[in-house]
């Protein structure tokens, strides 16, 4: 019997084969906040009746079902594999790093068709019973991740699915030995792709991913589910730096309006030999939009620069992830 709140509560997730179709959780991700629910659209008869003074409650039907929400948790040192996929949209398989216990996901920018996940949640009810609502064919449409001054590194992730299934079974939880990446971790370094330096004076550090997609496919024969999103605008990738007025760099960058790679990443402890637990983001060609310094009053001048992210032509976005995690 589990705790009757949300310290009783469990996210299950799994990589689904085939669109809204249940896959059996297999990894188990600690959570800081939640709102996945189903969203219902119905539909009310209101013929005219000699004498009745209200709709008929047999003629109330469901036209549609759908889910959505998000999830917001700290990024950790294992376990984050599957959501990034989902993401950025390329199938990965972990590459075992000389003949280390190290792995290396590389999760570059690609097509997110056929990438959707089954996920699992309990939510105990005050007895300590805990009810199952499984959600399926669940498609990230976004991923921000932030990470500021005596922080943890947390991820937001926005979900856009098919159906709630309330009739399979609660997995049994089980969680790895996990860390997470935070703040006295934290490099950002900017400058020619491949050889960038350490930038001086951050403070904070967003980036946001977003993947638009139709999410109105809605047709006969479909039992009021939708069929897969597909994605139906280019991607999107932005960003802000919270900074001291340590330098003029971004200034110089902004003012100028040139392109800079930039390098944001998380070292953690030492795995084996040289390779350590990371998570790293690699934007190959920035641009920054607003953040020219402005004196508000005595304190240090503490300029927030926003960004877009680009195509160079060549290299492509990507996050790194390395750890312990022999599969995702």
């Amino acid at each position: 019997m589990a705790i009757g709140s949300g310290l009783g509560a469990q996210l299950g997730i799994a990589a689904e084969t085939t669109y809204g179709t249940f896959v059996a959780p297999t990894k188990f991700i600690e959570f800081t906040k939640e709102s996945l629910v189903l969203k219902k659209t119905t539909a009310q008869s209101a013929g005219v009746a000699a004498g009745r003074l209200m709709p008929l409650s047999s003629r109330r039907v469901v036209t549609r079902r759908e889910v959505s929400g998000s999830i917001d948790l700290e990024i950790a040192n294992k376990g984050m594999g599957l959501l990034l996929q989902a993401l950025m949209g390329t199938s990965v398989t972990p590459v075992q790093q000389a003949t280390s216990t190290a792995y290396l996901q590389t999760h570059t920018l690609a097509s997110v068709a056929g990438k959707s996940l089954t996920i699992q949640k309990g939510v105990p009810l005050t007895t300590g019973t805990v009810t199952d609502k499984t959600f399926l064919g669940c498609k990230i449409i976004s991923g921000e991740f932030a990470c500021e001054v005596g922080g943890m590194l947390t991820g937001s992730f926005e979900f856009d699915g098919k159906d709630c299934d309330e009739g399979q079974t609660l997995a049994v939880a089980a969680y790895s030995n996990m860390a997470p990446f935070h703040f006295g971790q934290m490099a950002l370094k900017t400058g020619a792709y491949g050889t960038e330096t350490a930038l001086d004076g951050i403070r904070k550090v967003s980036v946001k991913i977003e993947r638009p997609q139709d999410v109105e496919r809605f047709y006969a024969n479909q039992s009021a589910l939708k069929k897969e999103p597909i994605e139906n605008d280019q991607v999107k990738i932005t960003g802000t730096l919270e900074t001291d007025y340590v330098s003029t760099a971004l200034d110089d960058l902004h003012t100028s309006d040139a392109a800079t790679s930039l390098v944001w990443e998380f070292i953690g402890p030492n795995i084996a030999s040289t390779y350590a637990e990371t998570f790293r983001i690699t934007l190959p060609a920035i641009r920054l939009d607003e953040g020219p310094p402005a004196v508000d009053g005595f304190g240090v001048v503490k300029p927030t620069f926003n960004f877009t992210a680009l195509f160079d032509g060549t290299n492509v976005s990507k996050i790194e992830y390395m750890s312990t995690d022999v599969t995702i």
